[in-house]
This record gives structure tokens, sequence and C-alpha cells, in this order.
């Protein structure tokens, strides 16, 4: 395993774990100031957009699994493709499950770390 694969893997440990623990700050030092999400049913929406869903979402209780399926690093460049079984407990208690693929790009900056800038999840809703 490289560096860069090494290096990406964290990022994907650390959004995780963030993730978990309502960490917002930390998850958007992850992603590029460019960023693009793509998710069924809305148009594409970037970092600020991500940030005021996430903050909407305060309270909520966040868990789950990610295992990286496909990992190719191409230059400054690299592609993830993930399977996401995660579930969300609402501060009322009602909880949200959803599974499925994502299809990840990340850029190498400047500074040498990876970001993702593009996402494109498939996840759908389980019960």
């Amino acid at each position: 395993m490289t560096d860069d694969e090494r290096a990406i893997r964290q990022l994907v440990d650390t959004w995780m774990a963030a993730s978990r623990e309502g960490d917002i700050t930390t998850v958007l030092t992850l992603m590029t100031d460019d960023v693009i999400f793509m998710v069924p049913g809305q148009e594409p929406f970037g970092k600020e957009a991500f940030a005021d869903a996430s903050r909407d979402m305060a309270g909520t209780q966040m868990n789950g699994t990610c295992e990286i399926v496909e990992l190719q690093v191409l230059g400054d460049w690299a592609f993830i493709r993930n399977h996401i079984d995660m579930i969300a407990i609402l501060p009322g208690g009602d909880s949200i499950r959803r599974s499925g693929y994502t299809l990840t790009l990340l850029r190498k900056e400047a500074d040498g770390h990876w970001r993702l800038a593009r996402d494109a999840n498939l996840l759908t809703p389980r019960s």
C-alpha cells in the first residue's frame, strides 16, 4: 500500500469518526472548497450547503460503517468506491437507516493533503 492510499484510507476513517462525534468542523476540513455532492432527487450542492444541512441536523446521532471496495490513485486525483451502511438517530428517537455505494473523487491539494472533491452518494433507505 502506498503512502497516498494510506492517507486516503485515513481520511475516510477520520470522516466517519468525526461524523459519529458530530464534529462538522473536522468534516469540513476533509473536503475541497469547490466540492460537489450529488445525491438522488436533489440538485448538486457544495460545501456551504453541506455545512448548513449538517448544522440543521444538530443533535442527530450518526453511526455506521464504510468499506472501501476500490481505491485508485491517478496522480493528484484518486477515486474510491465505498459501501456505506449508516443510521441516523434523530433527537426524538426516530431513526433513519441508509446503505449503498458512493463514488468519490479526491484531490491532493497544494498542502499535500488529500481532500474529497466530488461525491456521488447512492445510499437508499433501508428498514
